[in-house]
């Protein structure tokens, strides 16, 4: 069998039961079925959109499949964003952002450091590239926390004034996440990129752009299908919205990536592992967060860019201790199990948050 038909066999296998159990719910106003369903649909669909990236990139070579990588990396979360704005649910998308950008960090990271680790004494990684990814976290704190602070300082401060502050912030985060892809991708690629590989396309250039197409296309339905059950579902269940935005939403739409993540570390290709966590999370922090400004001013429903107290020292705290970890280029398991363990904290913490 091809190996493109082996790996997505089990994905079609899965969608074919999910996909029509969404509708069906939401045909019958289930919404808790429908929210379950929807979700759980979107995990495989999250998956084939990663695989197809990832072979398009192969076929066009590396500096434009790096720089696709880097924009496609989290569409994902962008289209469930993007619903999440249009139906007002302003604090499940910026819970979402942050709880993918913690995610990547302590829980990908974590767990794929945690089982790569075993057997052996110590993984190794670079950290220069960790060194670059973690400075721009670090700028997305300081973007992240400012207008909180504005806010804070002025609590009077008007509308339109929060909103000119949220589209500056997100304006020069955007500018800054375009110079460090020209920066790593361009510029000073040969201190980041790895030898270059003799890895063969699975799927051919157009199959890869089709199934790319399609899974967007389909996770746009069951986004759509997952937001219009979120609130009468979280009533149903009794689950905090913060929580759902943190924990559930993230962990659903990199569910794949979570596990492509470990298996990279299992093979000790550790500066793969932490392109996937580490670069993920810079990007959500410095583009996809500050994108949703934007998209919200375009669709009409304007969103500013502030964010609570928990949700800014949550992601201070996981950019410290990815700091503290990649300062020596090398892992081991007992760091990534401390690194689940405060994802284990702060999860319980935004339960009853």
């Amino acid at each position: 069998m091809a190996g493109w038909a082996r790996w997505l066999r089990p994905s079609i296998n899965w969608l074919i039961v999910f996909i029509p159990a969404s509708l069906i719910a939401e045909v019958i106003r289930q919404p808790v079925l429908t929210f379950i369903t929807a979700a759980l649909a979107i995990i495989p669909l999250a998956g084939l959109l990663g695989r197809a990236t990832d072979q398009l990139a192969i076929c066009i070579g590396p500096r434009l499949g790096g720089l696709l990588n880097a924009t496609f990396g989290n569409l994902t979360e962008l289209i469930v964003g993007v619903l999440l704005i249009a139906a007002g649910d302003f604090e499940v998308v910026k819970a979402s952002l942050i709880g993918s950008i913690i995610g990547n960090l302590l829980l990908v990271l974590g767990v794929s450091l945690f089982v790569g680790g075993l057997g052996r004494d110590e993984q190794a990684f670079s950290a220069r590239a960790a060194g670059v990814h973690t400075a721009s976290l670090v700028l997305a704190i300081a973007g992240l926390g400012v207008p909180a602070l504005l806010m804070a300082a002025s609590p009077s401060l008007s509308t339109g004034a929060r909103q000119v502050v949220s589209v500056g912030v997100a304006g020069t985060l955007i500018v800054l996440y375009a110079a460090a892809l020209v920066f790593t991708q361009f510029t000073n690629a040969h201190l980041f990129r790895t030898p270059a590989s003799s890895e063969r396309p699975e799927w051919s250039r157009r199959f890869a752009s089709s199934v790319l197409l399609g899974a967007a296309l389909l996770i746009g339905l069951e986004s759509e299908l997952l937001v219009s059950a979120l609130n009468p579902a979280l009533q149903s269940l009794k689950i905090s919205p913060i929580f759902v935005g943190l924990i559930l939403i993230p962990v659903i739409g990199n569910a794949a990536e979570h596990a492509s993540a470990v298996f990279f570390a299992i093979r000790d290709k550790l500066d793969v592992t932490l392109e996937i966590a580490v670069g993920s999370s810079t990007q959500v922090a410095l583009f996809i967060a500050p994108a949703m400004v934007f998209i919200s001013l375009l669709i009409g429903r304007p969103m500013d860019f502030v964010f609570t107290g928990f949700e800014i020292s949550a992601v201070l705290i996981a950019t410290l201790l990815i700091a503290v970890i990649s300062r020596d280029g090398h892992s081991n398991w007992l760091e990534g199990l401390q690194l689940a363990g405060v994802y284990a904290i702060i999860a319980l913490a935004a339960f009853f948050l």
